[in-house]
């Protein structure tokens, strides 16, 4: 397997009269392997809360999943499994799955009582997966339906940044039903490289853990990291300069070392490309240019990906460099990259959504309303009409003074995170701000 590195601006010219530009950079990562699902063993653990508001049909659908998902997986896959209420428990100790019909029923010992602790569930799920990480995919699946109130939500998220930087497992959660604190559990799969999905029904139990197995399954490197060297006439936004906007959006961290910027990706999956989206600014000399014939080339931008291959157990590989570079001109006219202009719109869906839960956590009702109206609009530019059709009812919701539901709030967070693939003639031009 080999990594493949493509680089897009939002508008690969610069106009020669001015000195500063700001321009988003698209760098699309792919895997480049002849199949689409893996056979790098998985270590895989479920850390399941069965607290006494599991009781009944919710713990029973989820063991139900638990079961089923056991069922899809490889006799040479190692498996464990974390139960966990006010306290933690090793329910199956970190194995090879070569007798699932004992794993199967172990489960089913789980029983529903106590309160919620999650950090807790999360260390023993660290301590088992550790058992078996050489030459295997780690990952772990968290779900909970309540708040961690046994728990320090500090210590989950301080647990998921040491599982991702220094023992590389991905973290993913689950909440399930409307009572799961969204906040937490993004944080946790965001700090973790995973996924966060929503089971707002018993029914979709099954259906959510098969999802998140198909994309455990899909996983072909793992630890990688992408490497940006900037020229020297380049420069991050100081606010939020980089983010994944596919295959869900996220907030990343740069760490950086002189121009050289390191952002952790965690796992590269076969057949699931990953969007990261830089703001820059870039400087250049407006006298460069002295004749309207003349187009100089200004680099802006190395890119190279480090990873692992866990099929060849083989670490610290690095992609070949790839460079972004733009032309100055003078006589600009914009030429915008309905491609890049899809991940813009990505990422200002997502933002404008967090205002506005910030606004209605403050009290501004009215603020939040602009905010979620703003990002329907934006989600419609898109094409992602299932997104534009929730936050816009839930902006109508609250214009009417009413309160969203749990499960409404949810909702609409979901959808932030994620983008539809549409095709590129259907997405507007009107570039909307990014910083």
């Amino acid at each position: 397997m080999s990594v493949n590195l493509s680089c897009d601006f939002s508008d690969r010219h610069l106009d020669s009269s001015v000195s500063t530009s700001q321009r988003q950079l698209a760098i699309t990562i792919s895997v480049d392997g002849s199949i689409s699902v893996s056979n790098t063993p998985l270590n895989l653990c479920l850390v399941l809360d069965h607290s006494g508001s599991m009781g009944g049909q919710p713990l029973d659908t989820v063991k139900k999943a638990a079961r089923d998902l056991i069922d899809q997986m490889s006799y040479k896959d190692y498996i464990s499994i974390v139960g966990f209420d006010h306290r933690a428990k090793v329910v199956v100790e970190n194995q090879t799955l070569i007798n699932p019909e004992s794993v199967k029923e172990k489960i089913l010992y789980l029983k529903a009582g106590g309160g919620t602790n999650i950090d807790e569930g999360i260390k023993l799920a660290l301590k088992e997966l550790s058992k078996s990480m050489k030459s295997t995919i780690s990952q772990a699946l968290i779900l909970t339906d309540g708040e961690n109130e046994h728990g320090n939500n500090d210590l989950c998220l301080q647990f998921a940044q040491l599982a991702a930087a220094e023992y590389g497992i991905t973290l993913h959660t689950l909440g399930f039903g409307d009572y799961w604190n969204q906040d937490i559990l993004e944080k946790i799969a965001d700090a973790g490289g995973g996924t966060m999905a929503y089971i707002e029904s018993p029914d979709q139990a099954s259906a959510e853990f098969q999802k998140i197995l198909r994309r455990v399954q899909s996983v072909g490197l793992i630890n990688a990291h992408l490497i940006l060297k900037l020229a020297p006439n380049v420069r991050l936004a100081e606010l939020k300069p980089i983010a994944q906007v596919t295959p869900e959006t996220i907030e990343l961290e740069p760490e950086k070392n002189l121009n050289t910027y390191i952002v952790r990706l965690g796992d590269l999956m076969l057949g699931n490309d990953r969007t990261i989206m830089l703001n820059l600014y870039i400087n250049h000399n407006p006298d460069q240019i002295v004749a309207a014939s003349t187009a100089n080339t200004i680099h802006a931008v190395t890119a190279q990906i480090r990873y692992d291959d866990p099929q060849s157990k083989l670490e610290g590989l690095l992609s070949p460099e790839v460079t972004a570079d733009l032309t100055l001109i003078k006589d600009f006219q914009p030429q915008i990259n309905p491609q890049v202009q899809s991940s813009i719109l990505a990422l200002a869906k997502y933002r404008q959504t967090q205002l506005a839960e910030t606004k209605l956590k403050q009290g501004d009702r009215t603020g939040a309303v602009t905010m979620l109206q703003s990002a329907a609009k934006t989600a419609l530019q898109m094409g992602d009409q299932q997104a534009a059709t929730v936050l816009q009812a839930n902006a109508t919701t609250l214009q009417s003074g009413t309160d969203l539901s749990e499960a409404e709030r949810k909702q609409t967070r979901m959808v932030s995170k994620t983008i539809l693939q549409i095709p590129t003639n259907q997405i507007s031009t009107n570039q909307i701000p990014t910083e």
